[in-house]
């Protein structure tokens, strides 16, 4: 019986009817040792097994952290017969992850997406309780794996339950944090367990307890030790450790040696454990007392032990030298090819000083690591080879090994710390150059780009060095010098135009257009360059992510937006069909800018909210921030006042963080468009006046400022942003770009010369169709013309750009334009309310996509393979889009507009 746990079960008892009725959850059940994770996650398999779901059990091992995915290969072990039932390229990469076949390509979350289809798959037949304890101890590959699935769990009918300790983070899932018993459940577990105590230890043993359900029961069983640890000060846990501790010590030591090489294996393989104890004498049958004293259990092959306290009481109570003898038995009994990584590591765990062999076993171990993405257990793995390393040459290589491998896993600070580690500098220049990349790129994540730029542009001059590594450090480097400053800009353009490049390969394209591109944003006197040809180059010669991705950061800087927009879509459709799921966020975002800059806007709006939930999903909050802004900046258009500034807020919540730029961009245009010229003045004046001046947010946002001056009657307040903005729109050499230029001075100008510069701008708009900016310059030019008492010429412009504010559901200049025409006289202009033409308006921004793919004849699983979700939620959605769409089929969607309107 369960006591005082009432509401604990309520709210488990909600998920599994949600799940029993196909819907999915998850849950973080927190707490400290002892407080009942493991009795609520018992209850949820026994309720789920009683209502005919199926239930996969797993638990993460103090011991296990330094392999990847460990925990991930014991929680499926019972489902791998439907690997083959997935997409290839995920069943291929979790066969890789859990080392049942050679590393394949993708990335780590593609192993995650691989894992969600799996449990879908799992869930068809029949819902699917996962439930994951002690997963504070699970390796971090396998806590990131579980967690992206989790984050995407849909209607797939599967529940995902974590029990763990209270520092366990498991962003962006619900938790339910265990306390103590209260009072009278305290006493009723107390006395179901020990009903014979007298009042005053009663009342101790409740004292000491705290409510902590495991106390209550263990406890009592101390009080007859002549060392009991309820005589102690010790914390709690440390008290029930010591209680296990005592029932150990009364074990034969044939049994103890088994419990102790079964602590130390995280598998709980009987076959090995026995192997590894036959040195020590014992067999199979010094279990027994083991068994009887209730410590452990032994089932199906395998020994676990009654709570994971007893088994830390196990192991750390045991003398080192016993420990270090029961790590070499095990590494002995693990000797096939198939135990090469734990044999390593007990090797390794049983050294006692520098074994250039057993580096070696481990860095081959490291390596396996990384090529299946396990680049946190990589990096330990790394790190204890180069503490066995006897030579320093081979340390220092190693640590340099070390610190890569947790740059890759995202853990800046260890690899600064494994670089620092460093302390005599390798001989090798590539090698320093190495290290020195480590070193910068941890600077560069703590916010200190400057240094980071610094030491880069410094590196590049190492003696040896060759002059491709020389010209990679300075690329790198002008990327930190992006967002160090101006005075850093300027220095990477001086020491690249410095440089003699090669007429051919990728880095002399790249650095051709990084000076180029550079030389725009510093608004250089140069002779004009085809920015537009150089960045055709340098994608074509781009052979790794990161320098497509630069390529379309600086063409989408200098306002290459076409060329942006087709690199973009490229690169996410690559990253898409080659599983690189955690390279979309950054490209999805730039795809979502170039979509919204030509005016793409329900594009972008799909682009960034898929953008924004990966990566959520995968934990990188910087690009969060990123799609929050551009999502905030066409909530503005659309006037979602209230959606706009939530999205907006968040970004801001942190200063200076990523998004700040484009959020602030979007308050303005959301004040400029509901007539508050003042406050949305005040806030573009404010970045107008950004240090760095050379940003798209910033640059962009000046024809909206030079609008809101004019409006407020103060344009002298724009008139330095709009001579930089002219300065850098002559660089452009883009039609948009003149385009704008030409409305800002008919605002700006004399009031004769007004009319010349808005047909100017809407001949430039016709050269580079932007429905939303061309609207604007229209309605701005028909307020012009109603002034002016040429009311019939105004309707004409107006008119126009109400048919395009309608189509892009931008409701607070649609209002404006009808007040407009109203003026004009012209009759059924009034009311404001936009309306979405075609079926793109009912529709949520995943569902689009959806229905688009599959208005082509992709499968549902085709689909799901596409957008990183599972067939069963993308039947969801298209059950739910049909209606809105008034189509009963699939065979229907072929007969519908599915554009985005700007495009028709």
């Amino acid at each position: 019986m369960l006591h005082g746990r009432d509401t604990e079960h309520r709210v488990l008892d909600e998920l599994l009817s949600a799940v029993m009725a196909g819907h999915s959850g998850a849950l973080v059940v927190l707490g400290e040792p002892g407080i009942g994770k493991t009795t609520l996650l018992d209850y949820a398999a026994k309720t789920a097994t009683s209502e005919g779901a199926r239930v996969l059990r797993g638990s993460g091992v103090e011991f296990e952290a330094e392999l990847p995915f460990a925990g991930l290969q014991l929680l499926l072990r019972p489902a791998l017969r439907h690997l083959d039932a997935l997409p290839e390229a995920q069943a291929a990469a979790l066969r890789s992850a859990l080392g049942l076949a050679p590393a394949g390509g993708g990335d780590q979350f593609l192993i995650g997406l691989a894992v969600l289809s799996l449990l879908a798959r799992l869930a068809e037949d029949k819902p699917l309780v996962c439930l994951v304890d002690d997963a504070q101890w699970l390796d971090r590959a396998t806590v990131e794996t579980l967690l992206f699935a989790a984050r995407r769990l849909a209607e797939d009918g599967v529940l995902l339950v974590f029990g763990a300790r209270s520092h366990f983070s498991a962003h962006g899932l619900p938790e339910l944090e265990l306390t103590g018993l209260d009072a009278s459940a305290a006493t009723a577990l107390l006395a179901e367990h020990a009903d014979d105590l007298t009042p005053q230890l009663r009342y101790r043993l409740l004292a000491e307890a705290g409510g902590n359900p495991l106390a209550l029961i263990e406890l009592p069983a101390a009080l007859g030790d002549a060392d009991s640890a309820l005589d102690t000060h010790l914390p709690l846990t440390e008290k029930l450790r010591a209680t296990f501790s005592a029932q150990l010590d009364r074990l034969p030591d044939a049994t103890r040696w088994l419990l102790l090489i079964a602590a130390a294996e995280d598998t709980g393989d009987l076959a090995i454990v026995l192997s590894a104890a036959a040195g020590f004498g014992a067999t199979v049958a010094d279990l027994r007392p083991a068994e009887l004293a209730g410590l452990v259990v032994v089932a199906d092959g395998t020994v676990g032990f009654r709570h994971p306290l007893v088994r830390t009481a196990t192991y750390q109570g045991a003398p080192l030298a016993d420990r270090l003898a029961l790590h070499q038995a095990l590494a002995g009994a693990l000797s096939g090819p198939e135990h090469a990584d734990r044999h390593a590591w007990h090797l390794a765990t049983a050294s006692t000083g520098p074994d250039e062999a057993v580096a070696e076993e481990l860095e081959r171990t490291a390596t396996r690591a990384g090529s299946r993405h396990g680049h946190t257990a990589a990096a330990t793995a790394y790190e204890r080879a180069a503490q066995l390393s006897p030579a320093v040459a081979e340390r220092a290589r190693r640590l340099v090994l070390a610190a890569e491998a947790a740059a890759e896993a995202g853990e800046v600070s260890r690899a600064r710390s494994l670089a620092v580690a460093v302390t005599e500098p390798p001989e090798d220049p590539e090698l320093r150059a190495r290290l020195v990349q480590v070193d910068a790129l941890a600077r560069f994540a703590e916010g200190r780009a400057g240094e980071a730029h610094r030491l880069l542009l410094d590196a590049a001059n190492l003696a040896g060095l060759g002059q491709e590594q020389s010209l990679d450090l300075l690329l790198a480097g002008s990327y930190f010098g992006w967002f160090a400053g101006r005075r850093e800009l300027v220095e990477s353009l001086d020491r690249l135009t410095a440089l003699r490049l090669e007429p051919d390969g990728a880095r002399g394209a790249m650095a051709r257009l990084l000076v180029a591109a550079i030389s725009v944003l510093l608004d250089r006197d140069v002779a004009p360059a085809d920015l537009a040809a150089l960045g055709e180059q340098a994608g074509l010669h781009a052979d790794a992510p990161h320098q497509l991705l630069l390529v379309c950061g600086l063409e989408l800087a200098t306002g290459q937006d076409a060329a942006v927009l087709s690199l973009a879509r490229r690169a996410v459709t690559e990253a898409r069909a080659d599983g690189r799921i955690a390279r979309l966020p950054n490209l999805l975002f730039l795809l979502a800018e170039a979509q919204l800059a030509v005016s793409l806007h329900r594009d972008a709006l799909a682009s960034a909210t898929e953008g924004n939930q990966i990566a959520e999903d995968t934990g990188q909050h910087q690009w969060r921030g990123m799609h929050a802004g551009v999502l905030a900046y066409l909530m503005a258009i659309e006037g979602d006042d209230t959606r706009c500034r939530d999205l907006a807020d968040s970004v801001l919540a942190a200063p200076d963080g990523p998004g700040t730029h484009r959020a602030i961009w979007a308050l303005g245009v959301l004040d400029l468009g509901r007539g508050r010229a003042a406050a949305a003045l005040a806030r573009l004046a404010t970045l107008a006046e950004s240090p760095s001046g050379y940003g798209v947010a910033v640059t962009r946002s000046v024809p909206d400022l030079v609008e809101a001056a004019v409006r407020l009657g103060e344009p002298a307040r724009a008139g330095e942003a709009f001579d930089r903005f002219t300065t850098r729109a002559r660089s452009m050499r883009q039609a948009w770009a003149d385009a704008l230029v030409a409305r800002c001075r008919a605002l700006l100008g004399p009031e004769q010369e007004a009319e010349h510069h808005f047909t100017a701008a809407l001949s430039l708009h016709g050269k580079d169709r932007r429905p939303f900016e061309q609207a604007r310059t229209e309605l701005l030019y028909g307020e012009w013309l109603r002034r002016a008492r040429r009311k019939a010429e105004a309707s004409t412009h107006l008119r126009s750009a109400k048919e395009t504010f309608e189509r892009l559901q931008a409701r607070p200049w649609l209002e404006r334009v009808e007040g407009e025409l109203g003026a004009t006289g012209v009759t059924g202009s009034g009311g404001g309310h936009a309306t979405l033409r075609g079926p793109l308006a009912q529709l949520t921004p995943q569902e689009l996509q959806i229905v688009r793919l599959a208005a082509t004849g992709l499968s549902n699983r085709d689909i799901a393979a596409q957008l990183f979700l599972s067939p069963r939620t993308v039947g969801h959605h298209l059950y739910k889009a049909y209606p809105k769409l008034g189509v009963q089929s699939r065979a229907e969607l072929a007969g519908l507009t599915l554009r985005d309107p700007a495009a028709t």
